[in-house]
């Protein structure tokens, strides 16, 4: 799971983004509001703690143009402004919760399990395609009730894919959605066939019904067996 912070604060940032990491989120930050709402929009996070007071763009007006633009993307306000007048107004401007600083970092974990559940984002904490099953909190994986260990990127391209079974996610989408955006990617590099190749190896060797497919010259995707 991919997760969005937009903090000016870089002490704060780093340490959320280190904290994420630790927890198996691939998480990444961005200092101001303008900035943070176009990568919000980009469609390959799965949820945005967003700061309220921000540089320019402040957080209640990124939230307001984020959901504007229609997009679900799940919430979580963090933010000293926290009178009551400021949780309605960010509430009422599309947030999905709302945390006072200063905060326990296991309560923002807690929060943002929740609001990662809610049914306008992609709701399913288990993910099932035929007989392999993906608990998205547990971190755990079973295909025919035997569990398939897996590495922080492997599970997240698993997740993605099931996700977004039937779909045809390319490379760069891959890359984009697991890996952070400041990781260095030539468009002719293996790096995503080579973790597709070694999911493969542990989901569907051996297995009469094979989940991830290539689609040639284009990317992946997974099939649920008629």
């Amino acid at each position: 799971m991919k997760i969005l912070i937009i903090e000016d604060n870089a002490r704060l940032a780093q340490s959320l983004e280190k904290g994420l990491k630790e927890n198996g989120y691939v998480a990444e930050w961005v200092g101001d509001g303008a900035s943070g709402l176009d990568m919000a929009l980009t469609g390959v996070f799965d949820a945005l703690i967003l700061d309220g007071m921000l540089p320019g763009l402040d957080g209640f007006e990124v939230l307001r143009r984020l959901r504007k633009a229609h997009s679900t993307l799940p919430v979580l306000m963090l933010t000293a402004r926290s009178s009551v007048d400021d949780r309605v107004t960010g509430l009422d401007f599309g947030a999905d919760d709302y945390m006072p600083k200063p905060f326990e970092f296991k309560e923002l974990l807690a929060r943002l399990r929740a609001v990662t559940r809610r049914p306008a984002a992609e709701p399913c904490e288990t993910l099932t395609v035929a007989d392999l099953v993906l608990q998205v909190n547990k971190r755990q994986v079973h295909r025919g009730g035997d569990p398939i260990e897996l590495t922080h990127k492997e599970f997240g391209i698993l997740e993605y894919l099931m996700r977004r079974k039937g779909m045809v996610l390319t490379r760069n989408m891959i890359m984009d959605h697991v890996w952070p955006s400041n990781t260095a990617y030539d468009g002719g590099s293996n790096l995503v066939e080579v973790y597709v190749n070694y999911l493969r190896k542990k989901v569907d060797q051996g297995r009469a019904q094979k989940l991830i497919h290539t689609v040639r010259g284009t990317g992946y995707t997974m099939v649920e067996p008629t």
